[in-house]
């Protein structure tokens, strides 16, 4: 799928996967304009994550928007190390740098979450050092 991004005005290519085909599919026909199916504006869309999130436990006390969405993309898609670079034109970033701060946050929680674990190994550690 080829687009402009509103935002940026900049083109993306993306490959569509089989869930998302399948949505286009399913909602072929129903667009009064050129639009592939109705685009909710991102009131309506955020309120609608808002209901939806409501209804799951986990999600209950945070506030769930598109542009968390987003975010959990580009943070997921950099985990199972998708280029910084394939991921900057998926998200429609004008400058890669933008798209390095995905990157640094999950550096970051890459060094959090050892930190917590860390304890575990201190026994395994000490196996290694040797006792004078």
């Amino acid at each position: 799928m080829i687009i402009r991004r509103k935002k940026t005005a900049t083109l993306s290519n993306v490959m569509l996967l089989d869930i998302p085909n399948m949505i286009i599919e399913r909602y072929a026909g129903l667009s009064k304009d050129e639009k592939v199916f109705p685009v909710p504006s991102n009131t309506v869309c955020n309120d609608s994550l808002k209901r939806i999130s409501q209804l799951i436990d986990c999600l209950k006390e945070k506030k769930v928007t598109f542009h968390l969405a987003r975010h959990t993309f580009a943070t997921l898609f950099l985990s199972e190390d998708v280029p910084l670079e394939s991921l900057s034109k998926m998200l429609g970033h004008k400058n890669i740098a933008t798209t390095q701060i995905y990157a640094k946050i999950l550096n970051e929680k890459i060094g959090k979450d050892m930190q917590k674990i860390s304890h575990k190994f201190k026994g395994m550690e000490r196996s290694f050092v040797p006792q004078f």
